[in-house]
């Protein structure tokens, strides 16, 4: 199987050719590569932050379906030493992540907590919604599917169940006391009218983590108006879009008017 990009869809670092005072590492969506974020990196690149949008494993790649490979330790392995390449981009590191991504970049913040300073989590699937899998049978499919004990299937999103599983799988390892020192705010988003994830556990996750950590916390649902579902990121289309700008805010954890960086 083919693991190298495919044309456009390569890692990003957007940097100012120096370490700044602020670095932020952003990890896309389970299916999506580094492209999705490009407009919310070169907002954060415009208002002085260095960027690391690297590629997950087995992501972006000319192969269909390749993302279903994915395994937990590859994952963490990915997660891990992005965030150590961030750290060394910036004095403050922060990590914005997206569905699963937001998975991964939630573990970052409890696990690296003397590490990570902030934290979005936007449309974080830390558990499916209820309408797509009952919770009492969760647990058991977690187990099956994460260990590759029930043959793969796939949905109408072209999301693997293994791969999916694996992900959940890191969101169920998530400490009740995370590792203290540098977590300062935690911000989550999840439109209302996100059908992929359990909102409940989308923000309860982000709530508990900011509790233990002793970190401010932001909590925003897109309004239906919006007509958004689960990707709530590939629908911005420019660098002053107003949804970019609502999650720079988020994560800054400052007014929705954001002055020039």
């Amino acid at each position: 199987m083919a693991t190298g990009a495919a044309p456009g869809h390569a890692d990003r670092l957007l940097t100012h050719g120096d370490r700044r005072p602020r670095a932020v590492l952003m990890l896309h969506g389970y299916t999506h590569s580094p492209a999705q974020l490009d407009v919310l990196a070169g907002l954060f690149f415009d208002r002085g932050y260095n960027v690391s949008v690297p590629r997950a494993p087995h992501h972006g790649v000319a192969t269909p379906g390749a993302h279903a490979a994915v395994t937990v330790e590859g994952l963490l392995a990915y997660a891990g030493n992005a965030l150590d390449l961030a750290a060394t981009l910036g004095d403050e590191v922060g990590v914005i992540g997206v569905s699963g991504g937001a998975v991964l970049a939630t573990w970052l913040a409890a696990h690296r907590g003397d590490t990570v300073s902030r934290l979005l989590a936007l449309a974080p699937l830390y558990a499916p919604h209820p309408g797509r899998i009952p919770p009492v049978l969760l647990r058991p499919l977690i187990r099956l599917y994460g260990l590759g004990l029930l043959p793969d299937r796939i949905d109408s999103r072209g999301y693997s169940y293994r791969a999916v599983a694996r992900y959940l799988r890191i969101a169920a390892d998530h400490p009740s006391r995370p590792r203290p020192g540098a977590l300062r705010h935690v911000a989550v988003a999840v439109s209302a009218g996100d059908t992929v994830v359990d909102r409940r556990s989308a923000f309860d996750v982000p709530a508990r983590l900011a509790a233990a950590a002793g970190a401010t916390l932001v909590q925003d649902t897109l309004p239906a108006e919006l007509g958004l579902g689960h990707n709530i990121v590939s629908p911005i289309g420019s660098a002053d879009d107003a949804l970019a700008r609502r999650y720079l805010a988020l994560y800054e954890n400052t007014p929705l008017d954001l002055p020039p960086g």
